[in-house]
């Protein structure tokens, strides 16, 4: 049984509060995926790391102690997609949230889905998506966020941003050499994950939305970026 690793952006699980029609979604989703395939699930931290980080960034606190943060703010909202999805009663999805690598590999022999959040400082929830899908031998890793995919230019502030549905390994990472990373950014795909995917020839599959995702991890035609 193939293993799917999927990066849910926490915009898009709290964009500002709780967006209970989102989790429905990703519950129905992951139901369906659970069928045929194991489900990783690694949340971001949204809108609640955000207000943390910049609280402590405002009170001089420093990147690592920021970073702590976020972490634990992922793994808030990891607590919460896993119980929403565990409600439903139609998955076999673990409640407890691991910590490590070696956690969610023995948690996947008992569950079809686990959920997790950050497992450690100075890594973003895209970087530990990227490590679960290498640890695991995943071909591929999802980055579900709350843009259809890349483009060439930011789409809020330019309306002739040209989207990219295709781009090669080497190409995306000079795009990548001219982001600057802090705490709490947005961005489809962070460095960490960049090399990772790179390093260990994983595809990266980025888009919106739960039909996209759905039809991404069936071999259908969807609305993305694939970096590969």
């Amino acid at each position: 049984m193939e293993t799917i690793v999927v990066s849910v952006g926490g915009s898009i699980i709290v964009p500002s509060g709780i967006d209970y029609g989102f989790l429905v979604s990703l519950r129905k989703t992951a139901v369906e995926i659970s069928k045929k395939h194991k489900l990783v699930i690694c949340t971001g931290g949204g809108h609640t790391a955000r207000e943390y980080i910049t609280a402590l960034r405002k009170a001089g606190a420093d990147n690592q102690t920021q970073d702590i943060a976020g972490i634990d703010a992922t793994r808030l909202n990891a607590r919460l997609v896993a119980s929403f999805i565990s409600a439903g009663k139609k998955a076999k999805c673990s409640i407890e949230i691991p910590k490590s690598l070696e956690e969610i590999n023995h948690m996947l022999k008992t569950n079809n889905i686990v959920v997790c959040g950050g497992l450690g400082p100075g890594k973003t929830s895209d970087g530990t998506t990227a490590d679960i899908a290498r640890f695991l031998k995943a071909k591929a890793m999802y980055n579900l966020t709350n843009v259809k995919g890349l483009f060439d230019k930011d789409p809020s502030v330019n309306k002739k941003a040209k989207f990219i549905s295709n781009i090669s390994r080497e190409d995306f990472r000079k795009i990548m050499s001219m982001v600057h990373e802090k705490p709490g950014q947005h961005f489809v795909l962070d460095s960490y994950a960049e090399k990772i995917a790179r390093e260990a020839r994983i595809r990266v599959v980025i888009l919106k939305g739960m039909g996209n995702l759905l039809k991404a991890v069936e071999g259908k035609k969807f609305v993305g970026t694939i970096i590969e």
